[in-house]
């Protein structure tokens, strides 16, 4: 007989304890250590299965080529590596509202139309407001099945019934396995689902999608295991006052990891933007103080984003510095280097970032940009509209390459930009680009050439 062993597993993070505390000890979040019953195997008890393969070389192993599929937005199929892999299970996280429903049920449709069988099941929603929503964004289709359950062994027996080609699970948090006795939500319940749904999906080839809830901090809630059980992990972030969307993928076991869809949030649901850059710099207006170009890399795809700085004289003895869209550490570290290697002094002011569009930027290759926009601000003078700044700040105010230049720069040279500044030595000899390039190896010479 097996024996069962109590856990006590964070919330948050995925840590594991052996006794329960008020806050996690390894993140340090309060109220989030719950409960988790593990069985285990008394010593020397033998695995069933066991002997039934035997290892074999790698090199004798065949390898088969994925079967995919198309969604239906060709932005998504990208994120995807090339298309949805048949049989595999993807988890998709996002704030409340943010629209994870909506561009489920538009998925759906989009893979109902190509003759596939579809089961939506909702069980954070009735059936009419499920059904309500495919109306508002023009998605009903007779090959989308709806289902409301949250007691998995009843969706269970519909998959076996119905075998569809296709599943929404909407979503793994409020679904639960009624032989367990933990709420659903809690780590126990959203583990063995999420075990069940790979089994699902690989023996009976179900293709599934499951929605998940997200912690405060942003991460899908749950044990960190869950993000380990499932072939692909996708973030669906945005800002809900505003209409971009943005899919993003965390994990891909079948293609790359990095690659970012835009959607705009409309009257009849999302819809995709091919030209994402378009979308950020449609409302930025002609040249003014603290508003540079920068360029991040999703993937192959350069984006191009209006980095916005404001600095102004603080009415406190300590000034505030506040960024959107941008790690304030790494703020922290840009105003020391204009600081010190500049002479720009900023103890008297405060500093505000942002970055339009509310895109949450990770790539070094927007702090020359930044750089200049707050020294933009500080002096009062603006930047021509037609200037995108490229390169990556190092502590020693020396303005260092980023990979992927020369896809950067011809991006840059096909949106009708007229200049770019970029770090000095990343261009070869043999490469002509129609636009001006402006060189440069510290931060101080960028500002120089530019503003003064």
């Amino acid at each position: 007989m097996s024996k069962v062993q109590e856990k006590w597993v964070c919330t948050e993070c995925g840590n594991t304890q052996s006794q329960w505390s008020g806050n996690c000890s390894a993140c340090k979040t309060w109220n989030t250590v719950e409960k988790f019953l593990e069985a285990k195997l008394p010593k020397g008890t033998m695995l069933q299965g066991a002997g039934v393969q035997k290892p074999i070389p790698i090199t004798q192993v065949e390898i088969g080529a994925e079967e995919r599929f198309s969604c239906g937005f060709p932005e998504v199929d990208k994120v995807f590596g090339g298309g949805i892999v048949k049989g595999s299970l993807t988890l998709v996280g996002g704030e409340p509202g943010i629209g994870k429903s909506t561009l489920m049920i538009q998925i759906a449709k989009k893979i109902a139309d190509s003759g596939r069988k579809v089961m939506y099941v909702t069980g954070e929603e009735s059936l009419s407001q499920a059904a309500l929503r495919a109306k508002r964004v023009e998605a009903e289709h007779d090959n989308v099945l709806l289902y409301q359950e949250t007691g998995f062994s009843r969706i269970l027996q519909q998959i076996e019934k119905i075998q569809p080609d296709f599943m929404i699970l909407d979503s793994i948090q409020i679904c639960h396995k009624e032989e367990l006795s933990a709420a659903p939500g809690s780590v126990s319940q959203v583990k063995e689902i999420a075990i069940a749904l790979m089994k699902v999906a690989k023996e009976l080839a179900v293709t599934t999608l499951c929605i998940g809830h997200v912690t405060k901090g942003g991460d899908v809630a749950g044990p960190k295991v869950l993000e380990h059980i499932v072939d692909t992990v996708l973030e669906f972030e945005g800002d809900r006052d505003l209409e971009i969307r943005m899919l993003r993928s965390k994990k891909n076991r079948f293609g790359k990891s990095d690659e970012m869809a835009i959607f705009s949030m409309q009257e009849k649901g999302l819809k995709e933007e091919e030209n994402p850059s378009m979308i950020f710099l449609a409302k930025r207006l002609a040249p003014q103080t603290g508003s540079v170009i920068g360029t991040i890399l999703e993937g192959s795809r350069p984006i191009f984003i209006d980095i916005e700085a404001l600095v102004a004289p603080s009415a406190y003895p300590t000034p505030t510095r506040k960024a959107s869209g941008f790690d304030p550490t790494r703020l922290a570290i840009l105003l020391a280097v204009l600081e010190k290697k500049v002479g720009m002094h900023f103890a008297a002011y405060d500093v505000f970032l942002s970055i339009a569009g509310g895109v949450k930027v990770k790539d070094p290759a927007v702090d020359l940009a930044l750089t200049l926009s707050i020294a933009s601000s500080f002096t009062n003078k603006p930047i021509g509209a037609d200037l995108v700044a490229i390169g990556e700040v190092g502590l020693g105010g020396e303005v260092r390459s980023v990979h992927k230049m020369q896809n950067r720069l011809k991006e840059v040279a096909a949106l009708g930009f007229k200049r770019v500044l970029v770090p000095k030595g990343s261009l070869k000899e043999t490469e002509k680009y129609p636009i001006e390039v402006i060189e440069v190896s510290t931060v101080d010479e960028a500002i120089q050439k530019i503003l003064v």
